[in-house]
């Protein structure tokens, strides 16, 4: 006995989006994503801020947030969803209306661990990122209030809550404390 599988399109995942649908889609396989919670939306909002503030005056490129997905695969379809990701202008023109998923993978992805996350999914959805050509991953911890720090073929460095967040060459000059991700 055979189950034949429907896959689904990155233009299906938009249309059930727009009727209250939220997810990413893996290989055409929908995964429903579900609310984070207030810490979650906290942190995206204050990292969010540091990062709109450093770069948007420079015109250094764009921010975009979770419900933007990024097109990684074609034929099957893979949508995925930073919480936060930056693109840069030389990369993605600042002054092109895009209303569908950007084809163009991030420079930098941040990833927040929610409390019902699973720390090896999380890792591996870093590692994920990496594979697609994202230069810089940060994936950030509320509860060691610490950011990992992944980089494609370096070991993982974690950046502690007295420690600054460094743009390294994906962001040159930008920094923040970790602490004052979480609002301190």
């Amino acid at each position: 006995m055979t189950t034949e599988t429907n896959l689904l399109t990155a233009d299906d995942l938009l249309r059930l989006h727009s009727e209250g649908v939220r997810g990413e889609l893996i290989q055409g396989a929908l995964c429903e994503t579900m609310s984070t919670g207030v810490e979650h939306g906290e942190i995206v909002m204050e990292l969010g801020r540091h990062l709109g503030n450093f770069i948007a005056p420079q015109r250094l490129g764009r921010l975009i947030g979770s419900d933007s997905g990024v097109r990684l695969e074609r034929a099957p379809d893979t949508v995925r969803e930073p919480d936060i990701g930056f693109i840069s202008a030389d990369r993605m023109p600042l002054g092109e209306r895009i209303t569908t998923y950007s084809d163009v993978v991030p420079d930098l992805v941040v990833e927040i661990v929610s409390p019902n996350d699973d720390a090896d999914n999380v890792f591996n959805k870093a590692r994920m990122w990496l594979s697609f050509g994202v230069r810089l991953v940060w994936v950030v911890q509320p509860e060691t209030r610490s950011v990992e720090v992944h980089r494609s073929g370096q070991p993982v460095e974690t950046v502690a809550e007295d420690e600054q967040l460094d743009g390294i060459d994906v962001l040159p000059g930008f920094s923040c404390t970790v602490a004052s991700i979480f609002g301190s």
